[in-house]
């Protein structure tokens, strides 16, 4: 394959008006830029034993050529670790740049901050093209890519344009995001792989197992964390990013096997945060990347499909910072070779090919404009630090849920974004905040990042939303990639408004603890208020160590205090000294709220002895796993109840059920997804057996239809078709016949074709308003509502009173939208629609999410609902 991959690609290449490598073995084709190689710089093959494009490179061996090619250039290089994935891989970015820019480095640093700052440059300042590849496991020519970029950069002599990118610019290579991923599919494809790579789709190498490699450890899709920031890898990369603020970041991505190449410019929508001048840069990178392409007679295309709205993506946050940031996407060999439907093979150094050349035309169109970008980058931050994007202040109410409010003012200050903290009751802009707030100033560098996370809304541009809604007029699909809404103070459950002034106060460091709060001294019991996500924590640790505790489902008032519904109580009679002086140090740890209590004494309300109370025990917790199930909802879940909660989560493949043993479960989670085939009729049979017998099944989204069937289900839900489509009843061997109908007008034409059994339309992610039932322990935490994530085509009857409760169910059309955009049919749909169901079936219950509460682990305002599902419902069982 060697030689094939050579010949071909010296037949595309030689267009580019350099030389081509020859065919003569695998030491030199190292490059698909021909060029005089300095041979004291090592190759790959020399390194781990095969070439770029030639196999796979797994995890440990890119390291292991990345530290060789330090190594052997110290004055041009320096590998720098950022992060450390959930099983242990070092991440590492590599800089290269020229030997005079590698001895001032700390000098370039230090003025790229001040002219991130929005302060004049001292003159030292360099601009840094960011290349970042493998943010999916799965998408593996980008990592083999980068690694070609690094020696070619280093090694290659006499290449012009590689002098005048290490002498202009610096370029820094992340050429592993998800290196857990990266080795679930190596190790797949290489267990799968014969005496020679097949390229039929159905091979076992191109068909992955669950979990694919697309995700990281706890199955997250890692181009969606950005601004959540809950993965140690993302965490990572943005402290990195911010350490050298790029003028242009790259995430190089594969995409269906059976496309070509993508690159900017982006398709609409395009997020009003962004600016001319840099929908202007665009141009400039993608007509150096289109000649690259051109000359090679390779196909691409751009302006479709991938857009820059939504801002938790690669390209989008770093574009509002200032950036010029990009997704590019190659169809993806997912192997070595791949058959595609048009007759042609994609090979998997074509995509290793066109990733190196859309990397170096990237880093060249950054070099030979070195002046405009990083002026252009100054520019944009310096106007948003006077104002630019906004004046006046986003104060965030500490006293609504304050450990989400102290969380998410942290989660902004490490994305380089300045916050404030003001301690102590206020008044500010006409309104009270009886615990203080936290203050985020419009007029700072990073301003548009913070109107686009902190607004109630971002608007969708109306051209946009007229074209999509004429395509649905038409029967056409909608163009809406992703979600339409993602306001942080919303999802997070915390009452964020903006105030016109400016406000003061001290600067919130992101790695500050959060403070507890602490009042009495719990002479009788230490009270534990149901309001946050810390609370929920508190509870499942102290759990976990034993420490006995009551909780209520009806509120009560105590020396003039109203404890919510939900409260917990370890009682001092329960509980040893040492027991609750080691709540006393988890809350301090987690910065939680307790309260002490001197007696079972309250104004209003139920004492301790109330039945209003149960004994709280430790859940064992199990989740579905495996086919059957999204493994993006199944991560989502387990990573809040494990690493939010404190809960431990057993993970039991769906094929599994048919002969599992749950007696020592209480709970079991089903995410999203239509287990019932990989489940089985035995499957389904043991998960009945468990909730009448007195266990608790929770359901997500789509696996709720799994236990709506027969006669007698487990939740009586069903989805409802689109408005004005029903479903017709089938009398098996009987074909119905239709009325006659007169179809006079193109209205009538659109209604007669219409699929009678069609779903509602998708709906792309809005975040929506519900009310509570404020009678059911479900609820407790919520008893204005919550706002939540709405995604899909799934809409449920809700339950009749005999079968169960709606916990929580859709506002009324007219108030539904918290923040997105809704299709009006899905809007009229949706209202007084459950979202959170409850129905008990003999001794247990179940549990229905009508959309998932743990998406993608940025509705932590929810983290209350799944931690009375979880937590609080099992006591309440028993």
């Amino acid at each position: 394959m060697k030689r094939e991959i050579m010949c071909r690609f010296a037949s595309v290449l030689a267009t580019m008006g350099l030389a081509v490598l020859a065919p003569q073995g695998a030491a030199q084709a190292q490059s698909f830029i021909a060029a005089e190689f300095d041979p004291a710089i090592p190759t790959l093959s020399d390194t781990v034993g095969h070439a770029p494009g030639d196999r796979i490179t797994s995890p440990g061996e890119a390291d292991t050529y990345l530290r060789a090619l330090v190594a052997a250039a110290p004055d041009r290089t320096k590998l720098v670790q950022y992060a450390i994935s959930w099983e242990g891989r070092p991440l590492h970015y590599l800089i290269i740049t020229a030997p005079q820019n590698m001895a001032r480095i700390d000098a370039i640093r230090s003025d790229l901050a001040n002219v991130a700052a929005g302060r004049a440059s001292t003159g030292d300042a360099l601009p840094v093209t960011w290349l970042a590849y493998g943010v999916h496991g799965n998408e593996i020519a980008s990592t083999d890519a980068a690694l070609m970029m690094a020696y070619h950069l280093l090694a290659a002599r006499g290449d012009a344009r590689v002098e005048q990118i290490l002498s202009e610019s610096i370029v820094v290579l992340d050429p592993m995001q998800n290196p857990d991923g990266r080795a679930r599919f190596v190790n797949h494809f290489r267990g799968a792989v014969g005496i020679e790579p097949a390229g039929d789709r159905q091979a076992a190498e191109h068909d992955e197992t669950w979990p694919s490699g697309r995700v990281n450890h706890y199955l997250f899709d890692l181009n969606r964390d950005w601004f959540t920031l809950s993965q140690p890898e993302t965490r990572g990369k943005v402290a990195a990013i911010r350490e050298w603020n790029p003028v242009a970041v790259v995430d190089v991505h594969e995409m269906g096997g059976d496309e070509t190449y993508f690159f900017s410019p982006a398709a609409q929508p395009i997020n009003p945060n962004i600016t001319d001048a840099q929908r202007r840069a665009y141009e400039i990178i993608g007509r150096n990347n289109a000649a690259y392409f051109d000359r090679m007679g390779e196909p691409y295309f751009t302006r479709e499909v991938y857009d820059l709205f939504y801002p938790g993506y690669g390209d989008t946050w770093n574009t509002h910072q200032g950036a010029i940031g990009s997704t590019y996407e190659q169809g993806s060999a997912r192997g070595l070779v791949w058959q595609r439907r048009d007759g042609t093979e994609l090979i998997y150094a074509d995509g290793v090919r066109n990733h190196f050349i859309a990397s170096i035309s990237t880093a060249e169109a950054v070099a030979q404009n070195a002046d405009r970008f990083l002026g252009d980058f100054a520019a944009y931050r310096r106007a948003n630090a006077g104002g630019a994007a906004g004046t006046g202040s986003y104060l965030i109410d500490l006293s609504t849920r304050r450990w989400n409010a102290e969380s998410l003012g942290r989660r902004l200050a490490a994305q380089g974004i300045e916050v404030h903290r003001n301690a102590g009751a206020a008044n500010v802009c006409e309104r009270s905040y009886p615990q203080g707030y936290l203050a985020v100033p419009q007029a700072q560098p990073a301003a548009r990042l913070v109107r686009s996370l902190l607004d109630r809304d971002t608007a969708l541009p109306p051209d946009f939303v007229t074209e999509q809604e004429r395509r649905r007029s038409d029967d056409l699909p909608h163009e809406l990639y992703d979600v339409t809404a993602w306001s942080v103070g919303l999802m997070s459950g915390v009452e964020i408004d903006l105030c016109g002034g400016s406000v003061a106060g001290e600067a919130l460091d992101a790695a500050a603890p959060i403070a507890p709060l602490v009042q009495g001294s719990g002479d009788f019991a230490i009270a534990v208020p149901w309001t946050d996500s810390g609370q929920a924590r508190l509870v499942t640790l102290a759990l976990r160590e034993g420490i006995e505790a009551r909780a209520t489902d009806e509120a009560f008032t105590k020396n003039g205090r109203i404890f919510p519904r939900g409260t917990v109580i370890f009682p001092a009679g329960a509980n040893t000294a040492e027991g609750l002086a080691r709540l006393r140090e988890l809350a301090s740890t987690i910065g939680a709220e307790t309260v002490g209590l001197d007696s079972s004494w309250v104004e209003d309300g139920p004492n301790l002895g109330s039945d209003a109370f149960v004994r709280l025990t430790l859940p064992k917790v199990a989740i579905a796993w495996d086919e059957g199930v999204s493994q993006l909802s199944a991560g989502a879940l387990r990573f809040v109840l494990e690493q939010r909660l404190g809960l431990p989560v057993v993970p039991i493949r769906t094929h599994r059920f048919g002969r599992a043993d749950l007696t020592d479960y209480d709970v079991l989670l089903v995410p999203d997804g239509d287990p019932g085939d990989a489940l089985g009729e035995s499957g389904k049979a043991t998960i009945r057996a468990f909730v009448e017998r007195g266990g608790v099944l929770v359901a997500i989204e789509g696996s709720l239809t799994t236990f709506a069937e027969g006669d007698n289900p487990l939740i009586s839900v069903q989805r409802e078709a689109a408005l004005g489509r029903e479903p017709e009843s089938e009398d098996e061997g009987q074909t119905a016949l239709r009325e006659a109908t007169e179809i006079t007008s193109e209205e009538a034409y659109r209604a007669a074709i219409a699929d009678q059994a069609a779903l509602p339309d998708t709906l792309p992610g809005a975040l929506l308003n519900t009310v509570a039932d404020r009678e059911h322990f479900l609820s407790a935490g919520y008893d204005g509502g919550a706002v939540v994530l709405a995604s899909g085509s799934q809409i449920f009857t809700p339950l009749s009173r005999a079968d169960g409760a709606n916990v929580l169910r859709f506002e009324v059309a007219e108030r539904l939208i918290a923040s997105g955009y809704v299709w009006d049919e899905n809007r009229r749909q949706l209202a007084f629609k459950p979202y959170l169901m409850a129905q008990p079936s003999g001794r247990g219950l179940t549990i229905g999410f009508a959309h998932d509460p743990a998406t993608r682990a940025y509705l932590d305002g929810l983290d209350l609902l799944l931690a009375n599902a979880v937590l609080i419902a099992p006591s309440r069982v028993r």
